[in-house]
C-alpha cells in the first residue's frame, strides 16, 4: 500500500473513530489527509513516516507496542498519553487547531487511526519484510536514534 492510500485509510478511520467526536466525524478527508501528513511524515516530504515513527516508540518505552502494529496479531491500544509523548504536546496543539478539534479529540482520532496504519503499512509483511522483520524494524529505530 502506497503512502497516500495509507494516509487515505488512516484519515478514514480518524473519521469513523468514536474518539474524534463530532468534529472528527465531520471533517472532510484530504484536510485531514494533510493534517496527517504533516504530523507523522517528513516536513520536506509529507508522508507517513513509519521509521522515525518506530524509532519515537522504541526510544519512548513502546517498542512492544510498535511491535503489536507490525505484526500480524492484534494491535496494543494506544493511550492519550503514548499518543501526547509520541508527537508532543505543541504538535497535537497544532494538529488539533488545524483540524478545528479540541485536543481530546485529536488525541482519540490518533489512538485509533495511527495503529491501522502502521498496521497496514505492514500488512502481508512487505514493510517488515523489506527491513528484515521486528527485529529488524527495531535495529533500524535503535539506528536512527542512537540507541
Amino acid at each position: 500500500m502506497d503512502m497516500g492510500s495509507l494516509l487515505k485509510m488512516g484519515a478514514s478511520a480518524f473519521i469513523n473513530s468514536k474518539l474524534s467526536g463530532n468534529a472528527g466525524s465531520g471533517l472532510d478527508a484530504s484536510v485531514l489527509t494533510n493534517a496527517l501528513s504533516s504530523l507523522t511524515g517528513d516536513s520536506a516530504e509529507g508522508g507517513l513516516d513509519i521509521g522515525s515513527l518506530l524509532g519515537q516508540m522504541q526510544s519512548g518505552g513502546m517498542a512492544d507496542m510498535a511491535a503489536s502494529f507490525l505484526g500480524d496479531g492484534e494491535n496494543a491500544e494506544m493511550s492519550d498519553s503514548n499518543i501526547t509523548d509520541l508527537f508532543g504536546a505543541e504538535k497535537i496543539s497544532n494538529f488539533a487547531s488545524e483540524l478545528g478539534l479540541s485536543e481530546e479529540e485529536a488525541v482519540g482520532g490518533l489512538r485509533e487511526s495511527l495503529p491501522q496504519m502502521m498496521d497496514q503499512a505492514s500488512s502481508g509483511g512487505s514493510l517488515l519484510d523489506s527491513i528484515g522483520g521486528i527485529s529488524g524494524a527495531m535495529n533500524l529505530a535503535g539506528k536512527l536514534f542512537g540507541k
